[in-house]
């Protein structure tokens, strides 16, 4: 089987993970889907690797163009340090791109690779055609407390003790209500269903990188959305209605500050938006991307 054709056949629990070295980082990779439309390159959620996507999402937009998942320096199975901002963690994603030989890719961030998405784009605004961030927020942004740091949802949740560890994800991703916990309860089942070949995990040095990072990007000097005014790309902004991990409000100053902005809001939905209505993010997500 040709390379090109293995690529069209793959799925989120078949593709294989690739590595490709660059800058003397090792990236840890996986691509397939239906090659003839611009690549949709995905960067990651807090302590986030290769197997923490949702299937669903993954497959659902591969029918339509190659999406390309990859591990930042650092993470997982990736070599390297993970950058304690995300100014850093985004040239080593522009470095990945380009190794891949990448010219031109629709770009999505999820949570704080929304905020590495945004600098990329920022940074090399000739690479990105479309953007798309989900549960993400502008530099200094409100998390509650003034800051722009970690909100106190978020450091009760990931201080918290849960058995199986990948109940984490319950509190994280959904609401409290019950129809939140059974799509909560569904996307762990999507998300361990990739039993061969998994992920290496993450070694305690991602988190406080990550974090500091996340401080950074909530303290940064000057005035608040300005650098968003100079993104003109057609940007689809996604949250759900209670999401605690990053507060909903910031997904409305994004579509507020930037020129060519749309917003989805899912009802009775938490960080974890996106997974919940899967259904619909893939058919809005790929209808955005598409025309």
């Amino acid at each position: 089987m040709s390379t090109s054709a293995a690529i069209d056949n793959y799925t989120a629990l078949t593709a294989p993970t690739l590595f490709v070295e660059t800058n003397g980082i090792r990236f840890a990779y996986r691509r397939w889907g239906k090659r003839g439309r611009i690549p949709l390159v995905f960067n990651q959620h807090f302590t986030g690797n290769l197997d923490n996507w949702d299937p669903a999402v993954l497959d659902g937009l591969a029918k339509d163009r190659e999406v390309v998942i990859f591990n930042n320096a650092g993470v997982a199975s990736s070599t390297g340090e993970v950058p304690s901002t995300f100014a850093g963690m985004a040239k080593n994603a522009e470095a990945f791109i380009d190794v891949l030989g990448l010219r031109q890719i629709d770009l999505l961030g999820f949570s704080i690779g929304g905020m590495v998405a945004q600098q990329i784009v920022v940074d090399r605004p000739e690479l990105v055609r479309k953007l798309i961030l989900i549960g993400t927020a502008p530099r200094n942004h409100d998390a509650g407390n003034g800051q722009g740091h970690i909100t106190p949802e978020t450091a009760a949740i990931f201080g918290a003790a849960y058995n199986p560890p990948e109940n984490l994800w319950l509190k994280v991703f959904f609401t409290d209500s019950e129809a939140s916990q059974a799509a909560g309860r569904a996307f762990l089942k999507r998300y361990l269903s990739r039993t061969e070949n998994r992920d290496a995990p993450i070694d305690e040095k991602v988190a406080p990188a990550q974090i500091a990072a996340v401080g950074d990007w909530g303290s940064r000097p000057g005035e608040r959305f300005a650098y968003l005014k100079n993104i003109h790309q057609p940007t689809l902004v996604v949250s759900g209605n209670h999401d605690v991990i990053v507060y909903t409000v910031n997904s409305l100053h994004l579509v507020q500050n930037l020129p060519n902005a749309r917003l989805i809001l899912y009802p009775d939905s938490n960080h974890g938006s996106w997974y919940q209505n899967h259904e619909e993010f893939v058919f809005e997500a790929n209808r955005f991307l598409n025309t």
